[in-house]
């Protein structure tokens, strides 16, 4: 039986247009009332509220930190592919990363007058990563391993339910702590510290609506890497096979009922046939068709550029383009991913680029 099929608007349709660009934000005043009296409350009580919080929300009893042994015992359940796969994708993750680093420079503007650039790692970096609804992973990677190739001494990693792959990437990575909470308690611990969970300089990764605002709110204790909504992809196509464009869109639809799938073309044909695809693959996936049914979109425009232009407005964190021409011209977007074959998810998972933006 197939899934609910996803909406398709007609870019002449200037109404459903913007409702598509302008979404409703992350969190109202009433949300974030919700969220600042749980960062409060640990930051004035510390252990006592985190582990109220770790008990109610994460039904998780003390001990929170997860031992070097019990990480080691539960990495060798883990399927010896899965094993190789965490430590392939380390790698590529980490000669990605070292690529990127600042580099040190100076320079004599004036004699006498010289300007110097120094990059220098943080001390102790907070990585969280999410564990609600499935186990992340690849997060962990994205996160723990920029960290140790930049130079960070520390890392302090919490993630509200670590399986044995994350334990595994934990491992590979070489995190320092590992703590199993997560939510807006977990960001309020690693901003302020507690008797547990020491205070780190930045916070960095994915999370939820809860950790999102709960960053925001620490920023300016704590530095945080990104204010980040919901996860989203657009694919901007003429052509290609329509069940690879919905397996995109599924899978990225799959990770929260808040997340976004969008697919613009100029071709009313591959429209319909991706839309009747999405609705077949999404079968059984309850989290990707509440997300398809609220926030996906697929948009025929008249032309390539107006695709191109909907696609800025837009300003995805990912975008997926079927041809490099498309992208000659002045891009949107977080990351862009360009040909038939260049999935998100081998984005998300192990081709080097890092998932975790910026």
């Amino acid at each position: 039986m197939a899934g609910r099929s996803i909406r398709v608007i007609d870019a002449r349709d200037a109404r459903s247009l913007e409702r598509l660009i302008h979404r409703d934000a992350v969190a109202d005043r009433a949300f974030e009332r919700r969220v600042r009296a749980i960062v409060d409350r640990v930051r004035a009580s510390g252990d006592r509220a985190l582990l109220g919080f770790a008990k109610r929300f994460d039904g998780v009893r003390p001990p929170l930190e997860v031992t070097p042994d019990e990480m080691r015992a539960a990495a060798r359940q883990v399927d010896p592919a899965v094993r190789r796969a965490i430590h392939r994708a380390a790698e590529n993750i980490a000669r990605v990363a070292f690529r990127q680093i600042p580099r040190h420079w100076d320079l004599d503007v004036l004699p006498g007058v010289s300007v110097e650039q120094r990059v220098e790692p943080i001390a102790r970096a907070g990585c969280y990563v999410p564990g609600g609804r499935f186990p992340l992973p690849s997060s962990l990677l994205m996160t723990v391993v920029p960290a140790r190739v930049a130079g960070v001494r520390e890392t302090v990693v919490v993630c509200p339910r670590p399986d044995g792959a994350v334990m595994t990437a934990a491992l590979e990575a070489g995190v320092t702590r590992l703590f199993r909470i997560g939510g807006a308690h977990a960001v309020a611990a690693l901003a302020y510290g507690t008797a547990t969970v020491p205070r780190v300089d930045k916070i960095v990764g994915p999370g939820n609506r809860y950790v999102a605002v709960a960053k925001a709110l620490v920023a300016g204790t704590c530095a945080i890497d990104f204010f980040a909504g919901p996860t989203e992809i657009v694919i901007v196509a003429g052509g290609g096979r329509p069940d690879w464009i919905a397996a995109d869109l599924v899978a990225q639809a799959e990770h929260d009922p808040d997340a976004r799938s969008i697919f613009i073309t100029w071709s009313r044909a591959l429209a319909d046939k991706v839309a009747r695809a999405v609705a077949s693959q999404q079968t059984g996936r309850a989290i990707a068709e509440r997300s398809l049914s609220a926030n996906g979109a697929i948009v025929v425009t008249r032309s390539d550029r107006d695709a191109i232009e909907l696609a800025n407005r837009l300003a995805p964190e990912h975008l997926v383009v079927d041809r490099e021409a498309l992208i000659r011209r002045p891009i949107v977007a977080g990351a862009v991913f360009v040909g038939p074959y260049s999935a998100q998810a081998a984005g998300d998972y192990a081709s080097g680029s890092n998932h975790v933006l910026p």
